[in-house]
């Protein structure tokens, strides 16, 4: 689970949540049994983090001026988190962390990873914006805060052949890869805008069945499934290898078509402790970010590739990483003006509520290594936080 520069990818654990394409009322078990193993495992973590730190009390630093001993980074094998894949593949994140220790788990969908960042299991994750709101609203504004764009766009919603209209999906079952996901929260606010109602227990004029991703594309291609919200690479998969055909692509849906789909989060507690590593992960990060947007086509697809087949355990059909890497963009900048309408479109779909999100940025650790760069941009908090 350890990285250095002569071996930079650190070992990965697979957390996968969601497997079930059963209606929810179906997955209560399921899902508390994943919220608890999350919490027992940030509970042991928690505990060894007291006992460490007892221990190390005489001779230790004080707060804020050691970096960590240990970075625990979450990320999903999906395209829409190249900046991660390109980071720990390539031992970006691993070489600015220097001492530090690098380990990475492998989540399906936001709220599993929110549930173990919130649960002491890991310290940062890569995710989409909405599970990142739900997280600092629940826990008014203590939880975590937003330090870096990473992808904007890569989002569809993809259906059977015969479905042309947002009429044709009334008692239709679609899926999205997790409750609450920033897939799922704008999927149920799209269908509140066509006149449908939705339950996050599964009922409405349109049923919406939480769903691992594979397990989306595998229940499309048998007929179980009419359509799904998702993420790249997963809504090229089933539009190239399973019939699919785009009904809506998000990006028609905001202005200048430009939406967040995954930013870097990081515990607050962490954060306020080791300073220096989380600006040593964003120099790691931007590295990326750098790289993705300056290496040559095939080169950039053949390394993600790889990186996916080591996150997700399988590689993707070149045209399926063509068509993916056309509709995303990898940026730094998390768009914060985007955020009030993200909000709202938690609370419309059910899985938030109306709060003040003042505060949930805080960007001056990234703006500080752009400044660095010869480019020497900042990038803006948009009023919501510090930058």
């Amino acid at each position: 689970m350890s990285s250095t520069p002569e071996n930079p990818t650190p070992g990965t654990t697979r957390i996968v949540a969601g497997e079930s394409a059963k209606p929810k009322r179906k997955r209560t078990v399921e899902i508390g049994v994943a919220v608890g193993l999350a919490l027992l495992i940030g509970a042991g973590a928690a505990v060894a983090s007291t006992v460490s730190r007892t221990n190390e009390a005489g001779a230790a630093p004080a707060a804020g001026t050691a970096p960590a001993t240990e970075l625990r980074l979450g990320y999903f094998g999906n395209i829409t988190h190249g900046p991660a894949l390109i980071g720990v593949t390539k031992g970006f994140i691993a070489k600015e962390l220097g001492q530090t220790k690098l380990s990475t788990q492998v989540f399906n969908a936001g709220p599993a990873a929110i549930e173990a960042l919130n649960a002491g299991a890991i310290d940062a994750t890569y995710i989409g914006p909405n599970p990142a709101i739900n997280s600092y609203v629940k826990s008014k504004g203590e939880s975590i805060s937003i330090i870096a764009g990473a992808t904007a766009g890569g989002a569809q919603l993809v259906v059977k052949p015969g479905i042309n209209s947002a009429a044709g999906l009334k008692g239709k079952t679609l899926a999205s890869p997790q409750l609450g996901g920033t897939q799922d929260v704008a999927l149920r606010a799209w269908l509140g805008h066509q006149g449908f109602k939705t339950s996050t227990d599964g009922s409405g004029d349109v049923t919406i069945n939480p769903t691992e991703n594979a397990q989306t594309l595998k229940l499309f291609q048998d007929g179980k499934l009419d359509g799904a919200w998702l993420p790249e690479p997963w809504a090229s998969r089933l539009v190239l290898q399973a019939g699919a055909k785009v009904l809506v692509d998000e990006k028609d849906l905001w202005e200048k078509g430009e939406f967040v789909t995954t930013v870097l989060i990081v515990n607050k507690t962490f954060a306020a402790e080791h300073p220096a590593t989380v600006q040593a992960l964003l120099k790691g990060h931007v590295e990326s970010v750098d790289w993705l947007n300056a290496a040559p086509a095939a080169e950039k697809a053949t390394v993600l590739n790889d990186a996916l087949k080591a996150a997700a355990g399988k590689a993707l059909p070149a045209d399926v990483i063509d068509r993916s890497l056309k509709n995303i963009v990898f940026t730094t900048d998390p768009l914060a003006g985007t955020y009030k309408k993200l909000l709202q479109d938690g609370v419309d779909a059910g899985t938030t509520k109306q709060a003040d999100i003042n505060g949930i940025f805080d960007l001056t650790a990234l703006n500080s290594v752009l400044g660095e760069s010869a480019a020497g941009k900042t990038i803006s908090a948009g009023g919501l936080g510090k930058d």
